[in-house]
């Protein structure tokens, strides 16, 4: 084998470590380290518990100021049976986008053996992330956050704690689907009760004394609002990513596409699991894992691994791949 490294590494990237397949520590075995998936990251805990404290904040005001001291029954049953089941199907998404393995690629295995194990034609190139230490399959980019890299990443979300990537970005279009509606919901509640109060005393629209009523009910709506424009133009982006199979990265780096596309329909059944169906809905069902591409990537001498983007919200570094030729 021959080993040709970019120029352009950091220094940490030049220690031999990082670029001799003999110093890399061979991945753990599979199940040695359960199949719970956390990334350990406070700014992202911290996003994450704030992203459920708002849900939970969003509700109460829903419930205790609007719905539950109105006179109209029917009206408080309807709205909080929808409200409530949106905001549960929000973070149930939110728990799975955290808490599902994005697409990792084993962490480790650009060992000598490996790589002489994959009796590379002359010619033939792989790219080794001098990060992680793992051979990178094509379109697969590192995390500093996550410290691996990930599978079609599209970028580091810390509201959810982890990667968007090939297995959980279903997971995370239903989060922000869910998220956008529950705050369209609250905007259009908050309106109606509004116009209530006005039109009745307000000593007798909410349990509270109108001033708090009235601060609970600003904070909401413009918590509501806020999140609305965001979760909608972060839908509407990912949506697109699938449809044009295009992650953030590769669009910011208007890279020429060197795969072979799967566009539109077929790439919403490829992302959400199979043909349209209520499933797509829901954050229960589980979406395969893809098989891991590496060595397909490996044997058709395709993987790729140059200078990394960062898309919104994203915080891994701009990483290097080392070139490995047989």
């Amino acid at each position: 084998m021959m080993f040709s490294p970019v120029h352009r590494f950091r220094d940490i990237e030049r220690k031999p470590e990082y670029l001799h397949p003999e110093k890399c520590i061979p991945p753990p075995r599979p199940g040695s380290l359960g199949t719970m998936w956390f990334i350990r990251d406070g700014c992202g805990i911290a996003c994450a518990v704030i992203t459920w404290l708002l849900v939970i904040y969003a509700d109460f005001v829903v419930l205790f100021v609007m719905l539950i001291p109105s006179r109209n029954y029917i009206y408080s049953a309807i709205n909080g049976v929808v409200f409530n089941s949106l905001a549960f199907l929000a973070l149930a998404s939110h728990f799975r986008a955290m808490l599902t393995d994005p697409g990792a690629v084993p962490k480790g295995n650009a060992t000598k053996e490996f790589i002489e194990s994959l009796q590379l034609k002359p010619g033939q190139v792989v790219y080794k992330c001098p990060k992680c230490c793992s051979i990178k399959p094509d379109r697969a980019h590192h995390c500093s956050v996550c410290k691996r890299c990930i599978r079609k990443m599209d970028h580091h979300c810390p509201w959810v704690n982890n990667c968007v990537g090939e297995n959980n970005q279903k997971y995370f279009v239903l989060f922000t689907m869910y998220i956008a509606l529950i705050s369209l919901h609250a905007l259009i509640m908050v309106g109606f009760h509004f116009l209530y109060c006005f039109e009745e005393d307000w000593t007798e629209c909410s349990s509270f004394a109108p001033p708090t009523t009235v601060i609970l009910l600003i904070l909401l709506c413009f918590e509501a609002l806020l999140f609305l424009i965001f979760t909608s133009v972060m839908f509407g982006t990912q949506v697109h990513s699938i449809c044009t199979d295009e992650t953030g990265i590769e669009r910011l780096k208007n890279e020429d596409p060197t795969w072979e596309r799967t566009v539109s329909w077929e790439g919403m059944k490829a992302a959400f699991g199979g043909d349209f169906s209520l499933n797509w809905f829901n954050p229960f069902s589980t979406v395969a894992n893809k098989t891991d591409v590496a060595l397909a990537a490996v044997a058709s001498g395709t993987a790729s691994g140059s200078r990394e983007g960062c898309s919104e919200g994203c915080s891994q570094d701009l990483d290097e791949s080392e070139e490995v030729k047989s």
